[in-house]
């Protein structure tokens, strides 16, 4: 474990195992502790990489507001690859972090073996994409105003609270790890990240070229991802969607048995080259007939 210069800042970076590398990228209400129930399942097998974004301690907290933005995250993430020497990696990200591995996937192809995305998609569906970039901005207003991450409807949303309800100890440690952030570094990244970042659906002819091998994952109650990653799966040749009953944004803390055994199920198809790109003739719109008979 140590700080890394990535792009003029320090990133906290942390390693365990050996073998192909495997980078795990954190979500707005997470940071490198995110992943433990991933790293202590895949070190065995993996070169595991965690890691904290900009404005996330210990990783340096830009005071800057300029400092953050979807293209920094991106970027930070090839900077991490390239300061630990790691010419191609598997990617795994939640919610931002899927945002981010996806971009990525996009601009670096080269630099990628497989893309796991889970919890991906929060305010990119057009219907509702006001409402979040309004939301996200009120509540960065609201942190910097009271200079403190006080926020108890946070940990509890609609989105999170199956993780409390499931598991309270794991809920409970995913709130106060949260709590332990940075209000400056939180505050900016929804303002830059979260709120400046564009909707996936305008990488629609980008995401239809995309040929890294990709798994979607989401919880059936997360209700601001399901339509965007529907659109992803149909969008992405290469794609997979994995769904899971009765869970919303936090599956790797909320199913972290599930979550591993689909990721395991992924790479062993991928490596068995059983991951096709998606065939033409499953794309019909008739429930009986090929599209070449409609």
């Amino acid at each position: 474990m140590a700080h890394l210069e990535v792009n003029g800042v320090r990133l906290w970076v942390e390693e365990e195992g050996s073998g192909p590398a495997l980078v795990f990228v954190h979500e707005f209400g997470g940071d490198h502790r995110s992943w433990r129930g991933q790293v202590d399942h895949f070190r065995e097998r993996y070169r595991c990489v965690t890691y904290s974004a900009r404005g996330y301690p210990p990783s340096d907290i830009p005071d800057d507001e300029d400092s953050y933005g979807q293209d920094f995250s991106t970027a930070d993430l090839l900077g991490v690859l390239d300061a630990l020497a790691i010419d191609r990696a598997h990617v795994v990200g939640l919610s931002m972090g899927a945002y981010t591995g996806l971009r990525f996937a996009m601009a670096h192809p080269y630099r990628i073996e497989t893309l796991v995305a889970a919890s991906g998609g929060s305010g990119s569906f057009p219907p509702t994409r006001e409402l979040f970039l309004n939301e996200t901005r009120d509540l960065a207003d609201t942190i910097i105003a009271q200079e403190s991450l006080d926020l108890p409807g946070f940990a509890a949303s609609a989105t999170r609270t199956q993780l409390k309800l499931k598991d309270p100890g794991a809920w409970q440690e995913f709130a106060d790890h949260f709590a332990e952030h940075s209000p400056r570094g939180s505050a900016f990244t929804l303002r830059r990240v979260q709120a400046g970042r564009p909707s996936l659906y305008d990488f629609a002819d980008d995401l239809k070229a995309l040929s890294v091998p990709t798994l979607l994952m989401i919880g059936d109650e997360d209700e601001p991802c399901i339509d965007t990653n529907v659109f992803l799966k149909r969008t992405i040749p290469t794609s997979g969607l994995v769904v899971f009953p009765k869970s919303g944004h936090l599956i790797n803390l909320e199913e972290p048995d599930g979550f591993n055994a689909a990721i395991d199920r992924f790479h062993r198809d991928v490596a068995e080259d059983r991951w096709p790109a998606r065939d033409a003739s499953t794309r019909g719109a008739s429930a009986y007939l090929a599209e070449a008979n409609l």
